[in-house]
C-alpha cells in the first residue's frame, strides 16, 4: 500500500532513446565517482565519457549539481521503496513508534553512504541542505498513529525532520571516524524520538496536571511558621 499517496518512479512516461541515455549517463556517473571522486564530475567529462553530445547532458540535467541529484534520487527511489513495502519494522507492519526509530536509522546511513553525492547535489541552495519531502510525510503519518494527546503534529514532524537530512548531512561530511559517528546519531534519534513519543512517567504527567506558582511552596510555609509562632 502506498500510503502516501505518492508516485514512484517517473511521473511521464519516456521515450525510449531518453530513458537509454538516461540509464547510459546515471551508469557512467557512478563509474566516475568511484574512480575519481565528485570534484572531476563535470558536465563536459561526463558527455566525453559517455560518448554523448555535450547538448544531451545539459537537456537531462540543466546543472552539474542537476547530475548529482539526478544520482540521489536514483537511489532515494529504492529507498522509498523500502520504506513503503519493505519488511517491518522499516515498512509496514511494526508499531508506529518502532518504525519511526527505524526510519532515522535508515535514513541515517542512506546519507552517510552517499554523502558525497548529498552534498554536491546542494550547489549552494543553502546551509542546512535540502528537506526530503516524504521523510515529513512519513514522520507525520507515524505520528498521528501514537496516543500523542493534543500535539500540534504537522510542527512536530516539521521539527523531527529538521534533525534529519540537511543538518544531518553536514554533520557526517565534516566526520573523520564514519562508523561511530553513524553509530551516535543513530542513537541519538531513537533517543529523541523515545523522549518525545514515549509514554511520559506518572509523576511528569501529575505534576503537569497541577502546576504550581513559584515561591507557592515557601509561601505556605511561611505561613505555617508564623502561626507557629503566635500560639
Amino acid at each position: 500500500m502506498n500510503q502516501f499517496g505518492l508516485t514512484l518512479g517517473p511521473s511521464q512516461p519516456e521515450r525510449a532513446d531518453a530513458a537509454r541515455n538516461r540509464r547510459q549517463l546515471l551508469a557512467v556517473a557512478r563509474e566516475m565517482l568511484a574512480e575519481q571522486g565528485a570534484d572531476k564530475l563535470t558536465m563536459d567529462a561526463l558527455a566525453e565519457r559517455a560518448g554523448l553530445g555535450k547538448g544531451t547532458v545539459f537537456r537531462r540535467f540543466g546543472t552539474r549539481a542537476g547530475i548529482f541529484q539526478a544520482l540521489l534520487d536514483d537511489s532515494e527511489h529504492d529507498f522509498q521503496r523500502q520504506v513503503l513495502s519493505g519488511p517491518p519494522p522499516l515498512g509496514p507492519g511494526a508499531p508506529p513508534l518502532d518504525r519511526l526509530i527505524a526510519y532515522g536509522s535508515a535514513r541515517t546511513e542512506f546519507l552517510t553512504v552517499h554523502r558525497e553525492i548529498a552534498r554536491a547535489a546542494l550547489d549552494g541552495k543553502g546551509p542546512a541542505g535540502p528537506e526530503t519531502p516524504m521523510s515529513r510525510m512519513h514522520i507525520r503519518y507515524l505520528l498521528q498513529e501514537m496516543p500523542l494527546g493534543t500535539a500540534d503534529l504537522d510542527v512536530l514532524a516539521l521539527q523531527l525532520t529538521a534533525a534529519l537530512d540537511g543538518p544531518l548531512l553536514l554533520y557526517v561530511s565534516g566526520a573523520g571516524r564514519l562508523p561511530e559517528i553513524s553509530e551516535r546519531l543513530t542513537k541519538g534519534w531513537e533517543d529523541l524520538v523515545r523522549r518525545v513519543c514515549g509514554p511520559r512517567p506518572l509523576g511528569d504527567r501529575a505534576e503537569a496536571a497541577q502546576p504550581k506558582a513559584v515561591g507557592d511552596h515557601e509561601h505556605r510555609a511561611e505561613g505555617h511558621g508564623g502561626a507557629g509562632d503566635q500560639r
